[in-house]
């Protein structure tokens, strides 16, 4: 199906929105790159350059009260499901504006008002989590469905096939999304991935399927068809979104890892890449004019200015609150 076909069904609105939400995040992560390069940001970073596409593609075609569970390379996955960058600007720099008030950083980020239950440092670590939100909305008749996104690396651990074994068998609401960015950390995909990762369900009875991960409207109708069979009771499903990282596996890696992506591999996924793809796409069918999406890029790249601002200008958390917040509070009746 063509990109004119899916689009098709989509008001102006929602189009123009999606590209807005690949521009934030693709606006919000150059920036930190350079606040990186500065010593602005404590601990590592791992960047979604060139992978919008995926993040936007599966979040916009849930609800809100829908959740999702993401990643070490989840700052778009948040974004998203609805995050301010003002937020998330704050909660890198360590500060108590954040969203966890600047004690869980780039890698642990969590809103439970917008359905994120976590990012996770831990590969894979996502998976289990997710399928235990669908489990909860399966136990209490609830049609929520969770997204867990996960990496092909976390793609060969253990966890994702246990817990697409019980997702099956309970025919749990819940999408798991690989984002197959062609390498594991340093490592090609291929020389440590045998056959299709959208195959890997096939043996459960999960369907799976493979699509192209820089472009967000084929991401979108995959995931809604995902969610679809969620809502009616069908079980989990397994999408492959095909993409490629622009920046490396962490920012500075440069100082250890060398030059294992040949140049003309990155430069072909660059000429592939999903904002200027969409915007041709919109500028084509009529959707929007140069003009306007200009505009777009240039309100989006101002808020990344305000929200470097507003993260400059909030306190660091009192060391006093150190070992709080580790803890749920004990509710009436618990033992203790």
């Amino acid at each position: 199906m063509t990109e004119v076909m899916r689009g098709a069904a989509l008001a102006r609105d929602e189009q123009l929105e999606i590209l807005r939400q690949m521009v934030r995040i693709r606006r919000f992560e150059e920036r930190l790159a350079l606040l990186f390069k500065r010593g602005k940001l404590p601990g590592f970073v791992h960047l979604y350059l060139g992978e919008e596409a995926v993040a936007v593609g599966v979040c916009s075609a849930l609800r809100s009260d829908d959740r999702i569970t993401s990643t070490h390379r989840g700052h778009g996955h948040l974004i998203a499901k609805g995050a301010r960058v003002d937020r998330m600007m704050a909660e890198l720099f360590g500060r108590v504006d954040g969203y966890c008030r600047g004690k869980g950083g780039s890698m642990h980020i969590v809103d439970f008002s917008l359905g994120i239950i976590g990012t996770n440092g831990i590969v894979g670590g996502g998976i289990p989590i997710g399928t235990g939100s669908a489990w909860g909305d399966k136990q209490l008749g609830r049609d929520n469905v969770t997204v867990t996104f996960f990496g092909d690396g976390a793609s060969n651990q253990g966890v994702f096939f246990e817990s697409m074994n019980l997702a099956a068998i309970w025919k749990l609401p819940v999408v798991f999304v690989c984002e197959n960015n062609g390498y594991t950390e340093w490592t090609p995909t291929h020389r440590l991935t045998a056959g299709k990762i959208a195959d890997r369900g096939a043996a459960m009875g999960i369907p799976g399927v493979q699509v192209d991960g820089n472009d967000v409207l084929a991401v979108r109708q995959a995931t809604e068809e995902a969610v679809a069979r969620a809502r009616a009771g069908e079980g989990p499903s397994l999408i492959e979104a095909s993409t490629y990282r622009w920046h490396g596996h962490n920012e500075g890696e440069e100082a250890f890892a060398g030059q294992y992506r040949p140049q003309d591999e990155q430069d072909e996924w660059r000429g592939r890449e999903p904002i200027v793809r969409f915007r041709r796409y919109l500028v084509d069918t009529g959707a929007a004019t140069e003009e306007e999406l200009d505009r777009i890029d240039a309100e989006e790249l101002a808020a990344v200015d305000a929200a470097v601002a507003f993260a400059d200008a909030s306190p660091f958390p009192d060391a006093d609150e150190a070992l709080a917040h580790l803890y749920a509070d004990r509710t009436e009746g618990a033992r203790s």
